[in-house]
């Protein structure tokens, strides 16, 4: 979060925005397996609205190294403290849970430790393979930091081969110092731009943008531009919701409507998939993506 925080009073959140929580066994069976393996979700540490759904549907989105960042974006909800060191044990934790939830996509993320040389990119290694070793035929995609742009770290995961490399540009290039002051816009762009030319034709790249926080239209469908510029495939458009008073207030509710017509630019523009919608985050129905069948 900001060093300093203006407390505000909260927009009335719209009807489209306002959620019925499923009840479900599947949401009970989820919530105690990841408590019986000791592990961490963004569905919880970044309080996404959509966790009742998804776990209620038997799915969760990892988030590995801990739920301590070493950041403090204005926008999320993880938790902002010195880390605790790896559990070197983790991603066996995380391969028997996709393996117990039977899933035929997983999405792994992780705080940012930019306390580590490496910035944590031999952990999400060693994720993806314990991973894949668990599960045949499984797809995987990673949601990570930028790295600080370092060109091993970088490389570390992708060796390992995730199917999705995903790192979110979040906000347009005016907004950034505000809304994820220890990240850069371009060197976001550079490590998609990087990830999609090591990676060459096996792995697609994939971002997200949020939208309310007081982008204009232009900055948008320049950021949208910028993406594709760094050969981005898929991309992913959300409401941004603000998790306390402590954090950046909405400046806009998009309607539905607006998300649509955003949408269809985005898709004119070239990308491969997008999601747009105001409840759409990274990782939200992220297996609606068809990987293209191996040559």
């Amino acid at each position: 979060m900001p060093d300093t925080v203006t407390i505000q009073k909260r927009k009335r959140i719209p009807e489209w925005l306002r959620l019925k929580l499923p009840s479900s066994s599947a949401f009970t069976r989820t919530r105690s397996l990841l408590g019986e393996l000791n592990l961490h979700t963004v569905c919880e540490s970044a309080k996404c609205p959509n966790h009742w759904e998804c776990w209620s549907k038997g799915t969760a989105t990892f988030m590995i190294a801990g739920d301590r960042c070493t950041r403090a974006c204005g926008f999320c909800a993880v938790n902002t403290a010195k880390p605790l060191p790896l559990q070197g044990d983790e991603p066996e934790r995380v391969a028997e849970a996709t393996f117990r939830m039977k899933l035929g996509h997983v999405v792994i993320t992780a705080v940012a430790r930019d306390d580590l040389t490496d910035g944590g990119a031999a952990h999400f290694r060693a994720t993806i393979e314990a991973v894949r070793r668990r599960n045949r035929g499984i797809v995987i995609e990673v949601l990570v930091p930028d790295f600080l742009d370092k060109a091993d770290s970088l490389q570390m995961v992708l060796d390992a081969r995730p199917e999705i490399f995903n790192h979110n540009l979040e906000t347009v290039r005016r907004l950034t110092p505000s809304v994820r002051s220890r990240a850069q816009y371009e060197r976001s762009l550079t490590v998609l731009r990087k990830a999609k030319e090591r990676g060459a034709d096996v792995i697609h790249t994939k971002s997200g943008l949020m939208l309310g926080l007081g982008e204009t239209e232009a900055e948008l469908l320049e950021a949208m531009a910028d993406l594709r510029l760094a050969k981005c495939d898929i991309l992913t458009l959300g409401q941004y919701l603000q998790p306390s008073l402590c954090h950046l207030p909405v400046a806009e509710y998009l309607t539905p409507g607006q998300f649509d017509e955003y949408g269809a630019k985005a898709r004119e523009m070239g990308f491969l998939h997008v999601a747009s919608g105001p409840m759409v985050r990274s990782s939200y129905h992220a297996d609606e993506f068809q990987l293209p069948p191996k040559a």
